[in-house]
């Protein structure tokens, strides 16, 4: 019985799942409807079991099944619709993945991360608004809608509506299947993923993709449901949460066995989510199974554990393990799932994230409900995300990913309050932070290496490396810029405590020991991650807490961070056994602890108003907090000064990334602060001598001459002398923290930049260090960088130079702009040579800071100073203007900052034996004398000499006079020490720790080396100066002249004077302050100025100082000669750039023209540039000019009309080529070639419209035979070109353009010139006569020569240059005719683009940059001497057709050929005149005399004429055409009536309506054309020019490169009278028709042109310049239509899609897609469109490329941003407008075919672009 039932159902199911899908589903649902579904429900259910069985693999079967039950009968597509309908949902939400383009609007975000779709943002008002667009990392989605992330006003249109109200309700039934359906399709989701799960260790080659991909389609589908609108997101939530339906379906019923095993996979897989695994809590941390106090927190207890696998056998690298108890042990604890959601988590995160589940998850948040579910639950897997993480092999993807997810949720401030006060979010993350960082720590070396118990991070782990911590911190930084959470942060002690240590453990970190024998082997890179670890784990959280204790109110915050950074830093030193000396040779950059204590005491003082010696510990703290800044800040000076060499490249790396604009907000800035406050609370001497020690020159300090250092060589020891002395000028100088407002600092940054370099905007915002905190929202001080930038700086426009190269907007400072010096501009060193950086006042201190003044007014610093200036004065060793620059200002600050006491200091001479001076203040210490000093010299030293010498003289000056005033150097630097001693008992007085042992001197215990220098012994100095007189002599000594001060200076002195110069007037200045300062400082300068005699000139004290002083100045000289020499280099440089490169200027002198020179009786000499041998061009030893070849279709892109064709931007416009000059020219030669006979057809046209060969030269000459040893030289040749030598390329060898050919010359030009240019007076008639003889003379083939023989090459490489299909236009393919046609259209090119360089007419004359590279001269004879091979057979010669009437006879066989079937020949008035002139003068005999040139132009033209004539009577209406025949007829029989166009054009109109066809074809044409009013003789006569005026130019042109007459220039109304004039057709007549000059009866000429024609095609022979496309202002209009555009041949999304800016055509750069016979796109296009030349605009770059041939190169960008800068590759995003002058540039360079020459940086491209 029970086996029957069970049958029943499953009989039931098969029926159902046999009957079609749609009756079915609207069957179920009608009975799911009623109020007893029991029935319904059963059989749903067993369906569902059928269909969804997961052991059936995902088919797509099940889906179809799925989509139409869900749709219960109705279609899928119908069912989508529907539930649209209902949307309530007010939030865009759309997700995207990586490289996705969004946009972002700081104006309206109130999170940073804000970002917007391209369709939510154009359908917004942002105009005015500081956007940019981005292109997407890890993934995102769009805020539109959302109040809590931004501003309303931002929203789009759509989402502005709170569309949510007026949606009606969703009917109940139709979401009813769903409801039923889902959760079933969801488990079976579930099941799959636990089903093919496998852990790692267990299956080697677990493949989760595989899974993944057999359920591609499912989620897919769910993705596809989420997008359905709120109504379904609503039903999915309620599934996704329900734990209900979790319960009864994940366990799986009793029965079904899969589900069970499905289960107890998922199980076993739950077991390792925990933070600590199960067996470590077994076995050892027991702390974390008893939530002992579930308040109180165990500081992390250290325990060591010696690794196992001692494979770290480097010191035996420890790993240690911390074991901590946290307030909630559930984070420790394995995870439970009480909803789908929660599992479908967790399986994504064991699929390490795959992209179509987290789109799916993301998609669902814009369902509130979901939203804060999801939150939790992501909360509550968190510790397990990161465990994934730190296994994962691809962590950088799985980066992505989470932080794709993370930042949408914990952006939003609510919801990050909500799960920190209810899931503990934050002791989670710091939780899960250092349980990250523990598993990478390792022992500290710093200081003690043995007894050191600190721990630090190994940089070298993949953790630091790869930043894989990277999504944690973001995350963290990211909830901290949330007042609410990060006020909670620092109100939770225990949580301050666990983040101290975890700032603790990057402490020291990357610790350097310096080499001191041999190079290092491996240069580690571990700097990288140390830097990157400390600012963003450390310094961003930091400048995040910052930002919330900026007022009074929350002052008990700042004080709780500073107590807990003493508690921690005191610990430090602790553990790292650190007594008052650092350890040799060790340097960190690293002292996080350090940098929170100084940027919360800096805020607290500044903007909470806190004092700041209560937040200060005791002296013996503060000694020891000053000793690492201090090592890091005397380790630069080493670093700089070559010492740290042997530790490699690596190190300078680090000392400059220390102090680049992104890490010293957080690094040095601190770092120099707190070394401020430590200078201002304790001793002065103490520090200042501190300071030298640090700086290993204490030895250096002596007023003797000479002295051993027993730390430093000597060639180090300037250096670090120069960095202590700038350290101290830079501690007391700095302000950033001690009272300037963020204002000021901003300006001085900005200045600082600009007075170093001109800037772009975009590197200005990098290189000014901003508040580092990125999450932080507003940047302070962001709102006023422009008006800041508007203040200090001036704006210069993009402007171009001379070679073309491109230049962006710069910014430049302001004439007034003060000089301003930041501590990384003083680090670089003041430059020596003259100005000295000027001194400037400072800022108020800071009344806390007060105790910094005290440093200037100390003895220790003045006896230093004293000494300096003696030695100086001296010439002693490694002095340098440099340190004398830093003793002035350090002086000048001493004087300008006076301590505030005023009270005499009693001066007891008990204490005071030490006393060099009197008193601490530096004014009064100015004029102290010192009369004797006690020193410790060699016994080699010249002062040694010097006393024995005295002795030999006389006796010793008294003992008493020496016992009062010489206590000598070698005393105050005991002194030091003896105040360290003092020192220390102060303190263990105050500690009651008397009985601690005082530490020797540290110099005593320097032991000499055995083999020792020569004893020192000591000696006493007689000085007898103050101060004040070592200035007045400095003074004399830098001026060189003796009495350079003389009193009458003092008398009129005023300070304010000297703000800017050199070393003089910095004396100047200091002294005229001290003298207004102080009436005995007064009163001393007059007695030492009133002395004046001449000062005994010191003596240079050994040959040795002389020499090294001589060697500076040497130095110096040649410095100065080398940049002499540089200037007048570029000044030469740059005025031959102006005359070879393409600069428009009119000197055409400059340039030689060889071709166009006045034709003198004497050879044409050439200069050779190789080998420099001037000299004729020989048939043995040809010379040749320097050309490039390049096949062109500049001609064939014109068109008619002068406005540029538009970019299309949308999908209605379009881009028609039919009109252009090409296509145009290509219609006409196949319609001919319809009609007429091939040949004929071929000399009636040109080619070289597309393709044709431009041949263009830098004018320099070579010899053949020189050229060829060249290109061989250039093969062997092994370094890199940017040109194949192969292909013939090189480059001049005197201007370095690039050619790739040689023209040879001809012989030069013999006798027969002064015949050749006279002017004849012969007959016209007696010259068409020698004319037709000349043609008739037999071309004489050459005598072999090696001219020849090059001319013969020179064809070769020209007929190379361009393609095959841009030569081969005849029927018959290689036929001879075919060859003439390419060799006359090569002249025809040239003469064509010459006239567009020159702006398409000859107004302007002679001048022009086109002139210079023009070679038709010579090119006309290369191609005359090789056109001379083919004759023209006399029967056809077109010249007796122009000439003569032909006869009867010629008329017969004309219709004989007719029968034959061979068509006639091309008629008269339908060949192109230009081509003919070419034609003509080619086949002639060279050289041609002027006469007949004339004849033979004279002739044309009146052909010329008559074509014009027709064409203009075509565009009559018949009437028109009536009227002006009549007009004609009247005027035939006047005389002159062939030299009047009334007549002339009415006989044309009468011959031509004798042709049956060829009026009436065209009338319906002539309406559209007609629409002008009618036609008047003056716009005929107009008309009647134009036509004829290209033919003018060309023969004009012509004339000019073959007989040098001169072009002179006119305006535009006068060119055609001007030259007619110049061709010689008669007079200057006004009217065209008066040029006219026929040999025969005019009217029978035309009458027989006209009985020739059939039907009408002369041409229009006018076209406009070529221009490129027009392009629309803003970038984004291009770049929203082609960026998403698909690919015409694959129709897929192109990668890098670009445009063609000549045609407009979309082509995919490098994409295989397109790619032909192995040549991708663009280049297959820039052949096809350019002839090999293509100009293609980058869609994803903003950038343009050229190809030509088989290079290309970067141009720039014609788009540049607001600030006149471009954006390649669009990676700042900000909006772009179009440069008009850099497009006319481009334009420019395209039509004048000098891209080979201004752009410098070719490449080959292989055929893969």
């Amino acid at each position: 019985d029970l086996a029957r039932s069970t049958a029943i159902p499953r009989m039931m199911a098969a029926s159902l799942l046999r009957r079609d899908k749609k009756s079915t589903a609207a069957h179920l649902k009608a009975d799911l409807k009623r109020t007893d579904n029991s029935s319904g429900l059963r059989q749903l259910q067993e369906l569902l079991d059928s269909v969804l069985h997961p052991e059936r693999g995902s088919e797509p079967e099940a889906l179809e099944w799925c989509k139409w039950l869900l749709a219960g009968g109705d279609g899928f597509d119908e069912f989508c619709r529907t539930v649209r309908s209902y949307d309530n949902a007010t939030l865009c939400g759309l997700v995207w993945t990586a490289n996705f383009v969004a946009y972002r609007c700081r104006t309206c975000g109130i999170s940073p991360c804000m970002s917007l779709c391209a369709e939510c943002f154009n359908n917004g008002d942002h105009t005015g608004h500081d956007f940019n667009m981005f292109r997407s990392q890890a993934g995102g989605a769009c805020d539109c809608g959302d109040g809590n992330v931004m501003r309303e006003s931002g929203f789009c249109s759509r989402h502005r509506l709170k569309t949510g109200e007026n949606v009606p309700l969703v009917p109940r039934d139709l979401l009813l299947m769903s409801e039923m359906v889902l959760p079933r399709f969801i488990i079976t989701i579930i099941q799959y993923l636990r089903d093919g799960y496998t852990e790692p260790e267990s299956a080697a080659d677990r493949d989760l993709q595989k899974v993944l991909q057999q359920l591609d389609l499912h989620i897919s589908f769910l993705e596809e449901l989420t997008k359905m609108g709120g109504a379904m997101r609503t039903v999915l939530t309620k599934i996704l949460t329900n734990q209900q339906t979790f319960k009864e379906l994940s366990m799986g019923q009793e029965e079904n066995v899969y589900a069970k095993r499905s289960y107890e996979k998922y199980l076993s897989a739950l077991k390792s989510s925990g933070l600590v695994s199960v067996e470590e809590k077994g076995a050892g941390a027991g702390a974390t199974d008893t939530p002992a106090g579930a308040g109180a927190l165990t500081v992390h207890v250290f325990v060591w554990q010696e690794d196992q696998d001692g494979l770290q056998g480097v010191g035996q690298r420890k790993r240690v393990k911390l074991s901590s108890s946290t307030k909630d042990p559930s984070i420790m604890d394995t995870l439970k799932h009480k909803c789908f959601l929660e599992e479908l988590l967790f399986w994504t995160i064991k699929y390490e994230f795959p992209q179509k589940m987290v789109t799916f998850l993301l998609n669902m948040l814009p369902d509130q409900d979901y939203k804060i579910t999801f939150t939790k639950t992501f909360v509550q897997h968190y510790a397990f995300i990161m465990k994934t993480l730190m296994k994962s092999h691809e962590s950088d993807t799985m980066s992505n990913r989470i932080v794709h997810i993370s930042v949408q949720l914990f952006s939003n401030e609510e919801l990050a309050r909500h799960v920190t006060e209810e899931c503990q979010l934050l002791d989670i993350m710091v939780t899960v932070l250092l349980y990250m960082m523990e598993s990478c720590l390792i022992k500290s070396e710093l200081q003690d290496e043995e007894n050191n118990h600190h721990v630090v991070v190994n940089c070298g782990e993949a953790l630091l490396k790869n930043n894989t911590y990277w999504p944690l911190v973001s995350d963290f930084i990211n909830i901290l810029s949330h007042q609410s959470v990060a006020k909670r942060f620092l109100e939770d002690q225990s949580l301050l405590r666990l983040w101290m240590s975890f700032v603790s453990f990057f402490q020291g970190m990357n610790l350097n020991k310096r080499e001191l024998n041999e190079h290092v082997e491996f240069e580690s890179q571990t700097y990288y991650a140390a830097f990157a670890a400390e600012l963003e784990a450390c310094a961003q959280p930091m400048w995040g807490l910052l930002t919330h204790c900026k007022v009074k109110e929350t002052h008990e915050y700042t004080k709780t961070v500073v107590r807990y950074c003493l508690e921690t830093l005191q610990m430090w030193f602790d553990t790292i056994g650190f007594v008052d000396e650092p350890a040799l040779n060790q340097l960190t950059f690293h002292l996080p602890l350090h940098r929170y204590y100084a940027m919360f005491l800096s805020k607290g003082v500044k903007c909470q108003g806190l004092d700041l010696d209560s937040l200060l510990p005791d002296q013996e703290m503060l000694m020891k907090i000053m000793v690492h800044p201090l090592q890091i800040q005397a380790s630069l000076s080493e670093i700089h000064s070559n010492m740290w060499v042997r530790n490699g490249l690596q190190i300078k790396g680090q000392a400059m990334t220390y102090v680049q604009s992104h890490f010293c907000n957080s690094m040095i800035d601190p770092d120099i602060y707190l070394l401020q406050v430590c200078a201002s609370r304790l001793d002065p001497d103490y520090f200042i001598s501190s300071v030298f020690e640090r700086f290993k020159v204490v030895d250096l300090l002596t007023m003797a001459s000479q002295h051993q250092n027993a730390v430093l060589d000597s060639e180090q020891e300037r250096p670090m002398l120069e960095g202590a002395l700038t350290f101290l000028v830079i501690l007391s100088s700095l302000r950033v923290h001690l009272g300037m407002s963020d204002d000021e600092i901003l300006r001085a940054e900005m200045v600082s930049q600009l007075c170093m370099n001109d800037r772009t905007h975009s590197s200005l915002l990098d290189l000014i260090p901003e508040n580092p905190n990125p999450k932080s929202g507003v940047v302070p001080g962001s709102c006023s960088f422009e008006e800041m930038l508007s203040a200090v700086a001036d704006f210069k426009a993009p402007v171009f130079e001379p070679g073309g190269s491109m230049q962006q907007g710069m910014y430049t400072p302001k004439g007034d702009a003060p000089y301003s010096e930041r501590h990384t501009a003083f680090l670089s060193g003041v430059h020596t040579g003259n100005p000295w950086p000027p001194y400037k006042e400072r800022t108020a201190l800071h009344p806390c800071y007060k105790g910094l003044v005290r440093l200037l007014h100390c003895k220790t610093l003045h006896i230093v100073i004293f000494t300096l200036l003696y030695k100086i004065w001296m010439d002693h060793q490694n002095m340098s203007e440099h340190v004398l620059c830093m003793v002035l200002y350090l002086i000048e600050l001493g004087l300008d900052n006076q301590v505030q006491d005023d009270k005499v200091e009693e001066v007891s001479f008990e204490h005071c034996h030490d006393s060099w001076f009197p008193g601490t203040s530096l004014l009064s210490n100015l004029h102290h004398v010192i009369n004797f000093v006690r020193v410790r010299v060699p016994e080699t030293a010249p002062e040694v000499e010097r006393k024995r010498e005295r002795e030999r003289e006389r006796e010793t000056p008294a003992s008493t006079s020496s016992e009062s005033s010489t206590f000598g150097q070698a005393q105050v630097f005991s002194l030091v020490a003896e105040r360290r001693r003092k020192f220390q008992e102060i303190i263990n007085r105050s500690n009651h720790e008397a009985s601690q042992a005082v530490r020797p001197k540290s110099s005593s215990s320097r032991l000499l080396p055995p083999g020792s220098p020569p004893q020192l012994v000591t000696e006493i100095l007689e000085i007898g100066e103050s101060m004040l007189s070592l200035l007045v002599k400095l003074h004399q000594k830098l001026s060189g002249k003796q009495n350079s001060l003389s009193l009458s200076w003092l008398a009129e002195v005023d300070p304010a004077h000297h703000a800017h110069g050199d070393g003089l007037t910095a004396i100047e200045r200091i002294l005229a302050k001290a003298a207004a300062r102080s009436r005995h400082s007064k009163r001393c300068l007059q007695e030492i100025c009133g002395k004046v005699c001449p000062p005994i000139p010191p003596k240079k004290n050994s040959p040795g100082d002389k020499k090294s002083m001589d060697k500076e100045e040497r130095r110096q000289r040649a410095r100065e000669r080398q940049q002499k020499l540089l200037a007048e280099f570029a000044s030469r440089q740059k005025s031959f750039m102006e005359t070879a490169m393409d600069v428009e200027s009119p000197e055409t002198d400059a340039v030689m023209e060889m071709g166009s020179a006045e034709p003198l009786d004497s050879e044409v000499l050439y200069d050779c540039v190789i080998c420099g041998q001037s000299g004729p061009s020989t048939e043995d030893r040809p010379t040749g000019l320097v050309v490039l070849l390049q096949a062109s279709s500049v001609l064939g892109h014109r068109c008619r009309s002068d406005t540029p064709k538009r970019l299309p931007t949308t999908d209605e416009e379009h881009i028609y080529p039919e009109d252009t000059c090409g296509a145009a020219h290509d219609v006409r030669l196949s319609l001919m070639q319809r009609y007429f006979k091939d040949s004929s057809c071929l000399q009636s046209v040109s080619i070289g419209w597309d393709g044709g060969v431009y041949v263009q030269t830098c004018g320099h000459t070579l010899h053949i035979d020189c050229h060829k040893s060249y290109m061989e030289s250039l093969r062997n040749d092994q370094v890199l070109q940017g040109f194949s030598v192969d292909k013939g390329e090189f480059t001049c060898p005197l201007c370095r353009q690039f050619a790739n050919s040689v023209l040879p010359c001809r012989p030069g030009r013999g006798m027969e010139t002064g015949a050749w240019h006279a002017p004849s007076n012969k007959s016209m008639s007696t010259l068409v006569r020698e004319v037709e003889d000349l043609q008739e003379q037999l071309g004489i083939f050459p005598a072999e020569s090696n001219l020849s023989k090059e001319m013969e090459s020179v064809i070769k490489d020209i007929k190379n240059t361009t393609q095959k299909k841009y030569m081969d236009y005849g029927k018959n393919p290689g036929s001879p005719d075919n060859d003439f046609l390419f060799m006359y259209s090569v002249a025809r090119t040239n003469l064509e683009l010459e006239l567009v360089h020159r702006g398409g007419n000859l107004c302007s004359g002679g001048a022009s940059a086109a002139a210079k590279r023009s070679c038709l001269n010579q090119l006309f004879h290369v191609l005359a001497m090789h056109m001379r091979l083919y004759s023209i057979d006399s029967a056809y010669n077109p010249w007796t057709r122009l000439t003569q009437m032909l006869y009867c006879c010629i008329i017969v066989c004309f219709l004989c050929r007719y029968c034959d079937d061979e068509r006639p020949e091309v008629p008269m008035l339908f060949r192109d005149v230009p081509s003919l002139l070419i034609i003509f003068i080619l086949t002639m005999p060279q050289p041609l005399r002027k006469e007949h040139f004339t004849c033979v132009v004279k002739v044309l033209y009146s052909l010329q004429y008559t074509q014009a004539l027709a064409a203009l009577s075509v565009r009559f209406s018949p009437e028109e055409r009536l009227a002006w025949s009549n007009t004609g007829a009247a005027k035939k029989n006047t005389p002159n009536s062939d030299k009047s166009w009334e007549s002339l054009l009415g006989h044309v109109i009468s011959e031509l309506t004798k042709a049956k066809d060829v009026y009436d074809t065209s009338s319906e044409e002539t309406l559209v054309v007609s629409h002008r009013n009618v036609w008047s003789p003056q716009s005929i006569e107009f008309s009647l020019q134009q036509f004829c005026l290209p033919f003018l130019r060309l023969s004009c042109l012509l004339q000019h490169h073959l007989y040098g007459d001169s072009l002179p220039g006119c305006l535009v109304e006068e060119e055609f009278s001007l030259l007619a004039g110049c061709l010689g057709l008669a007079g200057s007549a006004q009217s065209s028709a008066a040029c006219l000059e026929w040999n025969i009866s005019a009217l029978d000429l035309i009458s027989q042109w006209c009985s020739e024609v059939i039907s009408l095609l002369v041409q229009d022979p006018q076209w406009a310049a070529p221009r490129l496309l027009h392009l629309p202002d803003n970038y984004n209009t291009i770049f929203q239509y082609y960026h998403r555009k698909s690919c015409t041949s694959c129709g897929k999304t192109p990668k890098d899609p670009a445009l063609c800016l000549v045609c407009g055509a979309f082509v995919c750069l490098k994409g295989h897609c397109c790619k032909q016979q192995g040549v991708c796109e663009c280049v297959l296009h820039s052949q096809h469109c350019g002839a090999a030349t293509g100009i293609f605009l980058l869609i994803n770059a903003s950038v343009i490329i050229i190809i030509r041939g088989h290079r290309f190169c970067l141009w720039g960008s014609v788009y540049l941003d607001a600030h006149g800068e471009e954006d390649r590759d669009l990676r700042r995003g900000k909006p772009l407008y179009l440069c008009e002058e850099r497009y006319r540039v481009l334009e420019q360079q395209w039509v004048s075919h000098t891209f080979d020459h201004i752009n410098k940086r070719w490449g080959p491209h292989y055929n893969g672009l």
